[in-house]
């Protein structure tokens, strides 16, 4: 092949990162991460301890509503915690056997925390079933309270979360569980109501099951999304086709062939593919060029290209080279 060249970015900067161009990656984002941090921690840690006594809560009122939202909360406790764990995973270099460092980890914990919450999800179903059929007595008033502190807890949890970095992946994806774990309080706060007022037993499985069908579609979109990952897919977000025209779309270049996108973990494309030059082309030119555009089109800032020439290159199926 004779072109292979290593791409000078492997040198690490001390953040995670390797990339060797100098325009400064560091965009400050030590502050925003330490931010995140202690947003993630804290709506953590609430939403945690809130979860155990929702647990205890419903076992106590006997009420299925509130478990089911416990259940939300689980998973919400368990994507908080993920977050911070990729965080400080994140932050540990890459080792030999590793060289992506830990990155990967939260990809595949969030596909266990997708599982996890589709068999919470059935299993609520299940319950409810029995429960439309012959409606159990439910503590209305404990119930009642409970799921109030549920829905205050959640809202304090969205406000610690609104002040971190909203561009975070992570951050954003808390903000969004939080917010479905409001609907599930909501939920549990109308049964404990209706109960109340009214002694309409089948509120509380109602309720429940609406809460559970929200934890089936977190947990089945977190499933497909990690294992998309897991698959190697490409990032929804990038467009092969167009990567692919911009490519060819460099003077000089001829064809491109092995194209292969893939994420590390969330936010995180890297990209590797053979071009093809003519003669005329200038091997270090068509390759800054063709990091350029990826990083400035697509925001893909870890790219290995392999620059042939046409002749000693793979055979082009195309034809001869203009």
């Amino acid at each position: 092949m004779g072109h292979h060249h290593s791409h000078g970015h492997g040198h690490d900067h001390g953040h995670g990162h390797s990339h060797g161009h100098s325009h400064g990656h560091g965009h400050g984002h030590h502050h925003h991460h330490s931010s995140n941090k202690t947003a993630l921690f804290w709506s953590f840690l609430i939403i945690a301890s809130f979860m155990i006594v929702e647990v205890i809560g419903g076992i106590v009122t006997n009420s299925l509503a509130l478990l089911s939202d416990a259940g939300h909360m689980l998973s919400d406790a368990v994507a908080l915690g993920l977050s911070l764990f990729a965080l400080k995973m994140g932050e540990k270099q890459g080792t030999k056997e590793k060289t992506y460092g830990f990155k990967r980890f939260e990809i595949i914990a969030a596909a266990l925390n997708g599982i996890t919450l589709i068999l919470i999800a059935i299993y609520i179903f299940y319950e409810a079933f029995k429960r439309f059929a012959a409606p159990p007595e439910v503590q209305s008033g404990g119930m009642l309270i409970i799921s109030t502190i549920g829905l205050l807890v959640n809202i304090i949890a969205a406000w610690i979360l609104m002040k971190g970095d909203k561009e975070n992946l992570n951050v954003r994806s808390a903000l969004l569980h939080v917010i479905g774990d409001m609907l599930g309080s909501f939920g549990a706060i109308i049964a404990a109501l209706l109960i109340l007022f009214f002694d309409w037993g089948w509120a509380d499985p109602l309720a429940s099951v609406i809460v559970a069908a929200l934890v089936l579609v977190s947990g089945w979109r977190v499933t497909k999304e990690s294992f998309h990952v897991l698959m190697e897919g490409a990032p929804a977000q990038l467009d092969l086709d167009k990567v692919k025209g911009a490519l060819l779309n460099i003077p000089a270049v001829c064809e491109l062939h092995d194209l292969h996108i893939w994420t590390i973990t969330s936010g995180y494309p890297v990209l590797s593919c053979h071009l093809t030059i003519s003669e005329q082309g200038d091997h270090d030119h068509v390759l800054k060029m063709a990091q350029k555009r990826l990083h400035d089109d697509f925001g893909i800032e870890h790219s290995t290209i392999q620059v042939e020439r046409a002749e000693n290159g793979c055979p082009n199926p195309h034809g001869a080279c203009n």
